[in-house]
């Protein structure tokens, strides 16, 4: 099933992140996991286990050498950090991923999947707003879906 649920959460002034017990849990009991690889995406951070980001990494050494690969390194395996978790279930995040994922204080973790994604608030809000109109031209797909 993998990650799944929202959480409203704050990042703390040294730059840690609580993950919630539930996501924590099953890190560990679906992936083997102990700890999250950390990355930017396009207007958020995203967090894969280990276990995943060493198949993302495989992934990505095996295309040819060449500006796409270079440019998928620079984006997004060179930032890449990996996160333990403190006694408090916090990982600790560099002021870079911070700056570009635009943190300040609020932030919402989404379990999605094989990744959990880690939104400011204000763009989460905006991200779902836009989401609810695309949607909203799949009515008949969500339909199918039972949605």
């Amino acid at each position: 099933m993998g990650f799944s649920g929202e959480y409203f959460n704050s990042i703390d002034a040294k730059g840690r992140l609580s993950i919630p017990a539930r996501l924590r849990s099953l890190l560990q009991d679906e992936f083997g996991d102990d700890q999250l690889v950390v990355t930017r995406a396009r207007e958020a951070l995203v967090a894969y286990p280990v276990s995943r980001w060493s198949e993302i990494c495989a992934a990505v050494d095996a295309m040819p050498n060449g500006p796409q690969r270079d440019l998928i390194y620079r984006n997004r395996i060179s930032p890449a950090i990996e996160a333990g978790f403190d006694s408090q279930g916090r990982i600790a995040l560099t002021p870079s991923l911070r700056q570009i994922a635009g943190f300040e204080k609020d932030v919402v973790i989404v379990g999605v999947g094989e990744k959990i994604e880690l939104w400011s608030q204000t763009r989460f809000i905006a991200q779902m707003q836009a989401s609810e109109e695309q949607l909203a031209g799949l009515s008949s797909e969500l339909g199918a879906l039972g949605f």
